[in-house]
């Protein structure tokens, strides 16, 4: 029941859009969406269908949605739900006059969507992406074997796209086109479901609840009064509801949108829809347990892992180009008497040699230690790497390895003398 106030506002409403010129048009239409207790009494003339505000209220609606003005188009918008539930209710009761302008508010919103500013009938189209390539949702390595069928499949380009048009226009709704222009109704709702507000959001959970328990034992679990016969509903029409019902669990509305949920449930089991059944398990699968318990916490997010844009390959990592070019690097030793003393340690990376002891003989040569032998081989090799004659005919790197595979194998040679 509306009172004097809520009624006064409504009119004030209607009687100020057809005075307003059309250069205030979008300051009148940033104002609008703030007042709430506007959309609080619209919604209750919409609930009444025999009060005398809904028809000019109705046509109104549609001069928002054709204006043109996209804020005007989505005030319209967020009565949709609450449409869509009026219309069915009236039309489950047999009384198809009563429900005579929103049917015409749904039939003109729906012969605008489906054509574009030229005229022409609009063809929606959609990718169904591939599970080979990583996104917000999933990695592909934690798919397993599935990953490389997709991958193998993606590089053929068999890729599928699911096609919505054309769309015929109506002139009316029938219970052959009722739901396919419902569900088209629905589909034109979700793609604005972000600029919903909560009081939409609201109403479309309700709804859908309403409509799946109407005539079935849980509505007197659910204790909804008012119509109690059955309102058909078709699988299409299911899947749409359960995209906003998705929206709605992390956007404010988690109670309702789970009660929601499960009434949804309910009736694709009683009808044997695969569709809403085959989504609405994989939302209650996909939802968070006791992480969200109320619905006045604000808007939620869905936590996911992203692949990090940086490289996951260590600057240290071990490749062909790292060890060609670092496989001979040889440590500075500083130029000191006394290491000659010592017992000789050649540094090179990944091998070491050390605990050298006693005396080496070859070559005619007696009384000279292995680091000595060693520190001419590095000698002989630095000369080699120096001189700007052999340099351009690649000579020292061949020299090199040579110098160093002979002192490892007189090494070698030598029982006891070397370990790695």
């Amino acid at each position: 029941m509306m009172f004097t106030s809520e009624k006064g506002a409504v009119e004030e409403w209607l009687s100020e859009f057809k005075t307003l010129p059309e250069t205030s048009l979008s300051n009148y239409a940033t104002n609008l969406k703030d007042k709430s207790s506007l959309v609080s009494s619209l919604y209750k003339v919409i609930q009444e269908p025999q009060s005398e505000l809904l028809e000019p209220v109705c046509h109104q609606l549609f001069e928002f949605y054709r204006s043109g003005e996209e804020q005007l188009l989505r005030f319209t918008l967020q009565f949709l739900p609450e449409l869509i539930w009026c219309y069915l209710a009236v039309s489950a009761s047999r009384n198809v006059h009563s429900s005579g302008c929103i049917e015409a508010l749904l039939l003109g919103v729906y012969n605008l969507e489906i054509v574009d500013k030229q005229g022409h009938s609009k063809v929606l189209s959609f990718t169904i992406p591939s599970l080979s390539k990583p996104s917000v949702y999933h990695e592909p390595s934690s798919i397993g074997s599935m990953a490389l069928t997709e991958s193998a499949l993606s590089q053929h380009g068999l890729s599928k796209v699911v096609y919505s048009g054309p769309h015929p226009q109506r002139e009316m709704l029938t219970a052959q086109n009722r739901f396919e222009v419902l569900t088209f109704l629905l589909l034109c709702y979700n793609a604005a479901l972000t600029y919903m507000p909560s009081v939409s959001l609201q109403s479309l959970c309700q709804i859908c609840s309403r409509l799946c328990v109407c005539g079935y034992p849980r509505q007197h679990v659910r204790k909804y009064k008012g119509i109690s016969s059955r309102i058909p509903v078709s699988s299409g029409f299911m899947v749409q509801m359960l995209t906003g019902i998705y929206f709605a669990f992390y956007n404010g509305e988690w109670d309702l949108a789970q009660k929601a949920l499960d009434d949804i449930i309910y009736r694709a089991q009683l009808e044997l829809y695969p569709e809403p059944l085959l989504v609405a398990n994989a939302i209650k699968a996909s939802l968070p347990h006791g992480a969200m318990k109320s619905s006045k916490e604000g808007t939620r997010c869905i936590q996911v892992e992203i692949t990090p844009t940086s490289s996951r390959i260590s600057r240290n990592a071990v490749t062909s180009m790292s060890i060609r070019g670092h496989r001979w690097k040889r440590h500075e030793q500083p130029d000191n008497s006394n290491d000659t003393t010592e017992l000789g340690i050649l540094v090179i990376p990944e091998i070491s040699v050390t605990n050298v002891a006693g005396e080496r003989t070859g070559n005619g040569e007696k009384g000279r230690t292995l680091g000595e032998i060693d520190a001419q081989h590095i000698q002989g090799v630095q000369e080699t790497a120096t001189d700007p004659r052999t340099e351009s005919k690649g000579l020292p790197e061949i020299r090199r390895q040579k110098s160093v595979r002979k002192m490892m194998e007189d090494g070698i040679n030598s029982p006891g003398r070397v370990q790695f």
